[in-house]
């Protein structure tokens, strides 16, 4: 901060969303840890469930691959969800990432072409890609910056 008689001058870096989000692909490409999930219903019963990294997406969302089952329920009524990742190793270190859902889509040969994991037993069960906005980053302790 400058001054400048009586006023300050501020300097501002401006980061946009894209390199954010670049930021945090290379974060979680190259830390392993625990992902949680965290949703609520319209009513505001909260449920929260193993998850694995997010995917990163060219147009600046992250996505994930669910089940039809409560998390993928609870979207459906309350768009808001938080993804807490805590890195493997001492102390507690990691990120919040709160998010609001954008769209979803079902089956796609996108959401074929991201999956990480694949099992012999899961063909017949409805599988969703769920495309989220960030909307805010915090570390896992702290209120961050």
């Amino acid at each position: 901060m400058a001054k400048n008689g009586n006023c300050c001058l501020l300097k501002f870096i401006l980061i946009s969303p894209k390199e954010g989000i670049m930021d945090l692909k290379q974060y979680f490409e190259n830390t392993k840890g625990v992902g949680v999930l965290a949703t609520a219903d319209g009513e505001g019963k909260v449920d929260a469930a193993i998850y694995a990294r997010p995917h990163f997406m060219e147009d600046g969302t992250l996505a994930v691959i669910m089940r039809d089952r409560l998390t993928h329920h609870n979207l459906q009524s309350n768009t808001h969800a938080t993804f807490l990742f805590m890195e493997n190793g001492p102390g507690y270190k990691g990120k919040r990432l709160f998010m609001t859902k954008v769209r979803e889509e079902e089956g796609t040969e996108l959401l074929h072409s991201l999956r990480r994991r694949h099992y012999p037993d899961d063909k017949e069960e409805a599988k969703f890609l769920v495309f989220f906005k960030l909307d805010k980053e915090l570390p896992l302790v702290g209120a961050g910056n």
